[in-house]
């Protein structure tokens, strides 16, 4: 999202989608959305049996990612488009937003992707992660890896380039990153760090499903598919938010490498853009959906405040 490209894409969805309709979009979704995280991530840390669960970790992490966007870039785009798309900002806010929009996204994709695998592991292969030890090198140490490699990468692109970044106002993204110009460059990181990860979501997702589904038939185990189906269903929802909103992205920025740009494509990458930035704002709504727990601790908590009203009403009353 932060280079030059992309800059030049949200300028030109301000023609299509006004800076006052994308204000309240973005607004309406991020209020509620802030809130679900913080019940999410509250009840996912502080409920035992949650926070002991391996296959919450990863869901953590990135829901620590989504209340630092949503308390950071979020806020400065809705100040943006609040002053119709004129803000003139310092060249090093320029570089730590441009950071944060892109490069923390594409850590949520890493770790995403990296979680449909381990969903693989934790189901069919427990007893990898039975010990201590074993955790460390299958559960920990995929994780660490993801956030070095992204730490040194991101950051060597962003704060240590080697040429010149342009400041541009103008953009909401108002960093024009220069290494992204370079052809083999902008290609790598397309490939490998955005459409590699989009696919092993979409393979990682397709495959737990035909394994869970054969497993089921074959062995006519009940209980083994109701104790993993809270996995399934919890990664296969949050994959099918992701496929939905990376991939008509991930297909553009594909289309465009090949040189098959038209004017079709361009104004479907600009709406592809604009509709990327609710990846994070929808992330804690299916999160909190694919966890049953919490979902029935909210149904309980709404039936109890049914059930005091009338009774204070009575009280009142007599």
């Amino acid at each position: 999202m932060s280079n030059e490209r992309n800059s030049k894409l949200l300028l030109s969805s301000s023609d299509m989608l006004s800076p006052r309709v994308q204000f309240w979009f973005y607004l309406i979704s991020l209020i509620p959305s802030f809130i679900c995280t913080l019940f999410v991530l509250y009840h996912l840390l502080f409920v035992r049996t949650l926070r002991r669960s391996l296959n919450n970790h990863v869901i953590i992490v990135l829901l620590f990612t989504v209340l630092f966007c949503e308390s950071t870039m979020y806020p400065w785009m809705l100040y943006y488009f609040s002053q119709n798309n004129i803000w003139v900002r310092p060249y090093q806010f320029c570089v730590i937003w441009a950071f944060i929009d892109w490069a923390v996204y594409m850590l949520q994709l890493h770790l995403f992707a990296w979680a449909t695998i381990e969903r693989h592991i934790i189901i069919f292969h427990d007893k990898w992660v039975s010990t201590q030890r074993k955790r460390l090198y299958f559960h920990y140490l995929p994780v660490i890896i993801i956030f070095i490699y992204w730490f040194t990468f991101y950051s060597y692109v962003y704060f240590y380039p080697t040429c010149r970044n342009l400041h541009v106002n103008s953009n909401m993204i108002c960093l024009a990153v220069c290494s992204f110009d370079i052809v083999s460059f902008h290609a790598f990181d397309t490939l490998v760090n955005n459409i590699l990860p989009s696919l092993t979501i979409v393979i990682s997702s397709v495959a737990l499903l035909i394994r869970i589904l054969r497993q089921k038939c074959r062995m006519r185990q009940q209980f083994q598919w109701r104790k993993h189906r809270k996995m399934t269903v919890q990664i296969l929802s949050i994959s099918s938010l992701y496929l939905l909103l990376t991939t008509p992205w991930a297909v553009t920025t594909l289309v465009k490498i090949t040189g098959l740009q038209t004017m079709i494509s361009e104004t479907y990458e600009t709406y592809a853009l604009f509709l990327s930035y609710f990846i994070v704002l929808f992330f804690p709504f299916v999160a909190l959906l694919s966890l049953p727990e919490l979902r029935v601790k909210l149904k309980c908590q709404n039936r109890a405040q049914r059930s005091i009203e009338p009774e204070l009403f009575v009280r009142q009353s007599t």
